[in-house]
C-alpha cells in the first residue's frame, strides 16, 4: 500500500506517455515503420448508423441540455439491461465528455477535500491520481480498503475500482466487489467503478458493480463510468456515461451545468445509433478478440508471460526484467509499449500492450501473410503449392523463392521468430 498527496496548486507530474520519447526514437533509428502498442487508440471505422446519425443532426445550432436527451438516456438504460442485467431509470444517468475528463474530474465534483483520501487499485489508470491531485486530496493504492488502518479508513472519501482492469486485463470477483459494497456503505464512501471494458470479457464476464448480484438492486453510494470508444471505435467522437446513486448523479449533473461540461448534440444523436444495435460492436470485439490472440502467441514465443488479461483490450506481459528494460526491448525491435510503471509501483517488471489493435500496418500485414504461404511452401513443398494454387511449376518456384525472401526478411526484422 502506497500513499501520495499534494497541493492543488501543485505541479502536474509528466504526461506518462511523454517519457516515451526516447524509445520512439529508437525504435525510429532501425525501422522505418513503427508498431505502437503504447495507447488503446481504435483504428477501425465508425459503424455506418453512427455516422449517419452524427450526420443527421448536424444542424444542431443550439445548445445541448446537459442531463443528455431523453434519447440517448433512454438507450443507454436500456444497453445496460439488455448487455449487462442492470437496472437503472433513465433520470439516474449522465453523458461525459468521454470517460476520461469525468474520471479526472469526479473527485472535485463531488466535493472531496483536501483532508480526505482517494483509494485507488494497486495497478491504476493513472488519471484516478490526477484526479484527487485536481482536488487537493490524497490517493492510497489498495485493492482491499479492508485491509487499511483504522486511521486512514476514517479518511476515505472514496473508492475507484476498475474491471476489467486497464493496464491488466484482470477482472475484480462478484463476491470482492459486494464486500467491498458493503465496506464503503458502513461509512458513507462513495466507490466509483470505471466498466469501460465491461463488454470485453475473454475468458471471465465481469460483472457491474451496479448489478444487483452485487449490490443487491440498491445503487446508493455506486457510481459506475462507461464509454463507447472501444466498444464502438468512438475514442474521437468523445463520449462516456455515468449512471448509478440518483442524488450523486444529480450532485455530478449541476457541477456540469454550471461549469458548462456538456457531450454536443451531434454526438449525443450518434450515441444513441451506437448504443441501438449490438451487431457492430460484436464484430469489433471478434476483430480485438482475433489480434489480441495473434499478440499473444508472439509473445509467448518469445519468452513473455501474460498475465491476468482475462477482459479488456491489454495483454499484460513480463519476462521478468524492470519494466523500462523490457520497454527497450521492444522499441529495438520497432515496438513502442507502454511500461507498466505508468500504473503504479506493482507494476514495475510487466508491460502493456495493446493486443485489440491492428498493430500490423497493412503493407506488414501482407508481407507477413506472404511469409506464411513461404512457410508452408517450404514445409510441404512445391507440388502442393501447384496442387493448392493451379499454378504452373515456373510460376510456383518464383512465388516459393519470393515467398522464402519474405520469410528471411522478417526474421531478421524480427517480426517472426
Amino acid at each position: 500500500m502506497t500513499a501520495h498527496s499534494a497541493a492543488r496548486t501543485g505541479a502536474l507530474p509528466t504526461f506518462p506517455w511523454d517519457t516515451l520519447t526516447v524509445y520512439r526514437d529508437l525504435a525510429a533509428e532501425r525501422f522505418d515503420t513503427l508498431v505502437d502498442l503504447s495507447i488503446g487508440a481504435p483504428v477501425d471505422r465508425v459503424p455506418p448508423a453512427v455516422r449517419a446519425a452524427l450526420a443527421g443532426a448536424a444542424d444542431w445550432p443550439g445548445y445541448p441540455d446537459a442531463r443528455g436527451t431523453a434519447d440517448l438516456r433512454a438507450a443507454y438504460a436500456a444497453w445496460l439491461d439488455r448487455a449487462h442485467g442492470v437496472t437503472v431509470d433513465p433520470a439516474d444517468t449522465l453523458p461525459t465528455i468521454g470517460a476520461k475528463e469525468l474520471i479526472a474530474a469526479l473527485p472535485t465534483q463531488l466535493g472531496v477535500r483536501g483532508d480526505q483520501i482517494v483509494v485507488i487499485p494497486e495497478l491504476a489508470y493513472p488519471t484516478y491520481e490526477i484526479g484527487a491531485l485536481l482536488a487537493g486530496a490524497s490517493t492510497v493504492r489498495a485493492d482491499d480498503p479492508a485491509a487499511l488502518d483504522p486511521e486512514t479508513a476514517g479518511r476515505v472519501a472514496m473508492i475507484w475500482l476498475n474491471s476489467p482492469s486497464n493496464p491488466s486485463g484482470g477482472v475484480i470477483g462478484e463476491e470482492v466487489l459486494a464486500a467491498i459494497v458493503t465496506w464503503a456503505r458502513a461509512r458513507s464512501v462513495v466507490v466509483a467503478a470505471d466498466e469501460c471494458y465491461l463488454d470485453l470479457g475473454w475468458e471471465v464476464e465481469p460483472r457491474s458493480i451496479l448489478h444487483p448480484d452485487i449490490c443487491g438492486g440498491d445503487h446508493t453510494g455506486l457510481l459506475a463510468v462507461h464509454s463507447l470508444s472501444k466498444r464502438s471505435n468512438l475514442a474521437g467522437y468523445r463520449i462516456g456515461f455515468i449512471a448509478g446513486d440518483p442524488a450523486l448523479v444529480d450532485t455530478v449533473l449541476q457541477v456540469r451545468r454550471h461549469a458548462g461540461l456538456v457531450v454536443p448534440g451531434p454526438i449525443q444523436a450518434a450515441g444513441v445509433a451506437a448504443l441501438a444495435d449490438d451487431a457492430p460492436m460484436l464484430a469489433q470485439r471478434a476483430r480485438y478478440q482475433l489480434r489480441r490472440d495473434i499478440l499473444r502467441t508472439a509473445l509467448e514465443r518469445v519468452g513473455f508471460t501474460i498475465d491476468h488479461s482475462e477482459a479488456g483490450l491489454y495483454l499484460w506481459c513480463t519476462n521478468g526484467d524492470d519494466a523500462l528494460a523490457a520497454t527497450r526491448f521492444f522499441a529495438e525491435h520497432g515496438i513502442l509499449v507502454a511500461p507498466g510503471t505508468f500504473y503504479g509501483p506493482a507494476g514495475a517488471r510487466h508491460e502493456r500492450q495493446f493486443g485489440a489493435d491492428r498493430w500490423w500496418p497493412a503493407g506488414l500485414f501482407v508481407l507477413f501473410a506472404a511469409a506464411l504461404l513461404a512457410a508452408v511452401v517450404l514445409i510441404l513443398g512445391q507440388t502442393v503449392l501447384e496442387r493448392m494454387l493451379g499454378l504452373g511449376t515456373s510460376l510456383s518456384v518464383i512465388v516459393e523463392f519470393v515467398g522464402g525472401l519474405l520469410f528471411i526478411y522478417l526474421v531478421l526484422r524480427g517480426v517472426v521468430r
